[in-house]
């Protein structure tokens, strides 16, 4: 919604719960949004005139402690394990580097890469870091779900598919290759049992005509990552499985194979699909796939005169992020708005090719960490971060 909206912001920076619009002290939020008719309490409002209010967007594949490495691999390769095999040298720079800053840093890196392109959700395709994604993290990182890395490196792929609850999704590499083993990888899926209504398959491009009706049939959802796959294999998922209408989800995966965040996937894959098609492969295709409940507390504005949600995502400039009620990225301009309690938690983050803007984070300690080990010539996803 564009034009004189406002939100309402407490002294500790806490976006309250419900909607303000210009005109009745309401805001109904559309095009994939929650809507919501609840009063606000009465405290210092932020206006956001001139800005599109849109539901935070979901990055459904990411690697988030891989995302301060440099791209690696001189493809195309014929499928992801012989790229894996190629770049995966721990006892040698770069990795050796990269390797030694501490987990938790890159953790923390990775959702700064995501929070810049207004993600608010990320699945993180690792274990879940229970010591680092607590309320102080910067993005939510989906916990209720299952998986497995690939039919390659994970021998015991079907008993932790079975071991895996009823109710969550289950996520795999799949077909992640452009020979005759990766267009393999669907059938042995559904061989091995593991490929149902609750299987979202990681990449797909080696699915076949054969592969695409199978998926159909057992109603599995797909996880695109086209730059990736550009960058591995030298193509990416076919037109006919673009256009099947299978449930997709749009998705950056990391810097290792992808320079990228999500604002930068949604120019590439607009190459192959509308804009309306990829806002709802970034908002509520991977919310039912990733099947996430619905958020009133997630949302983000991009300060545009773009009529719909679609057209301001290929303009953007992301003002503001909220997660779970907290003002976790917002633009200088908007930041003076604020109660100087609130502003006091924030610092500056300048990234290539990006806004300046003010996060919920310590970036300076963040930057230490990192250089500590990697020098000052620190990237996230490619861009060059500025100190």
């Amino acid at each position: 919604m564009t034009g004189a909206a406002s939100r309402v912001v407490g002294q500790d920076g806490i976006l309250r719960a419900g909607w303000q619009p210009a005109l009745d002290g309401h805001l109904q939020m559309s095009e994939g949004g929650l809507p919501t008719r609840r009063r606000l309490p009465t405290c210092p409002t932020l206006d956001l005139s001139g800005h599109l209010v849109l539901p935070g967007l979901i990055n459904a594949h990411d690697h988030l402690e891989f995302n301060l490495f440099p791209q690696l691999g001189r493809g195309p390769y014929p499928n992801a394990g012989e790229w894996a095999r190629d770049i995966y040298r721990p006892d040698r720079s770069p990795i050796r580097e990269h390797l030694r800053v501490p987990k938790a840093v890159r953790l923390w890196w990775g959702a700064l890469k995501n929070l810049l392109s207004g993600v608010t959700t990320v699945c993180h395709h690792n274990p879940f870091e229970q010591d680092v994604f607590g309320a102080d993290f910067p993005v939510c990182v989906v916990r209720r779900f299952s998986w497995a890395h690939s039919l390659e490196f994970e021998p015991e792929l079907a008993a932790r598919f079975r071991k895996a609850p009823p109710t969550y999704p289950f996520l795999v590499h799949c077909a992640e290759g452009a020979d005759a083993t990766a267009r393999r990888e669907l059938q042995c899926l559904d061989e091995l049992g593991a490929l149902d209504q609750r299987t979202a398959i990681v990449h797909g491009v080696g699915i076949t005509a054969a592969g695409l009706a199978l998926m159909r049939q057992r109603r599995a959802s797909l996880v695109w990552c086209p730059t990736s796959n550009l960058a591995m294999l030298g193509r990416t998922v076919s037109r006919a499985v673009l256009r099947s209408g299978i449930p997709m989800a749009l998705a950056t995966d990391s810097a290792l194979s992808a320079p990228v965040d999500l604002l930068d996937e949604l120019a590439v894959a607009r190459k192959f699909l509308p804009p309306a098609r990829l806002y709802e492969m970034v908002t509520s295709g991977p919310a039912r796939i990733l099947r996430l409940p619905r958020s009133r507390r997630d949302w983000i504005a991009i300060r545009t005169d773009a009529r719909t949600p679609a057209e301001a995502l290929f303009e953007a400039a992301i003002a503001l992020v909220v997660v779970a009620g907290r003002i976790r990225l917002i633009s200088p301009d908007l930041a003076r708005q604020l109660p100087s309690s609130a502003r006091r938690r924030l610092q500056l983050l300048r990234v290539e090719n990006r806004p300046p803007v003010l996060v919920d984070a310590d970036v300076r300690q963040l930057c230490r960490a990192a250089a500590k080990h990697l020098g000052q010539d620190l990237r996230l996803a490619g861009k060059r971060i500025f100190q």
